[in-house]
């Protein structure tokens, strides 16, 4: 019995060493050889796997991208007068609010808005903006000033892609406390 298990350890052995020893020009086989060598497609080029035959996928219709939140008012003058009449301010005014929209407002808006809002930032004592309006001067509201800094109006750009939706309000009323504190 002692003799059946070393032979069969020694034949075990024998061959585990002899499939190391072998022609080593032939290829393995293998299983699937797309997992091996996948083809790399180009970017808006022909790809025969996608129904519209092109690299690059649109999103799937009605789906919303993960920490986005949906803008109803079109980018036109129809939608900056329907913002400025029905949009409000989501968020509770609050210390914390106020405190984050003002860190925001001196990291975009003060170059040009000046400090206090009355149009007199370093870029505009520079001329390299001018007529950047006073806050007291303007018919502006909440869904105004939003919206104003998700498109953008006349000289200023949109902001969206710098701020998310919570700092564009909170920005929007950090803005409306200092046009509150110019009319006074």
């Amino acid at each position: 019995m002692k003799n059946i298990l070393k032979i069969t350890i020694a034949l075990a052995f024998i061959f585990s060493l002899s499939s190391c020893w072998g022609d080593k020009t032939k290829p393995n086989y293998q299983y699937m050889p797309d997992m091996y060598k996948s083809v790399g497609y180009e970017t808006y080029t022909q790809n025969p796997n996608y129904a519209n035959g092109i690299t690059a996928q649109t999103p799937v219709e009605g789906t919303i991208a993960r920490g986005q939140v949906p803008f109803d008012y079109p980018n036109t003058n129809e939608g900056y007068e329907a913002a400025k009449l029905e949009s409000k301010n989501p968020l509770e005014v609050n210390e914390a609010n106020l405190a984050n929209g003002k860190k925001m407002y001196d990291i975009y808006c003060i170059s040009c808005h000046g400090k206090q809002g009355a149009g007199d930032g370093v870029l505009v004592q520079r001329e390299k903006f001018l007529g950047v309006p006073n806050y007291k001067d303007r018919e502006i509201t909440e869904g105004s000033i939003h919206y104003v800094i998700m498109y953008g109006r006349n000289m200023m750009g949109s902001h969206a892609s710098q701020l998310t939706a919570e700092e564009r309000w909170q920005v929007t009323m950090y803005v409306q406390q200092l046009r509150n504190e110019l009319l006074k």
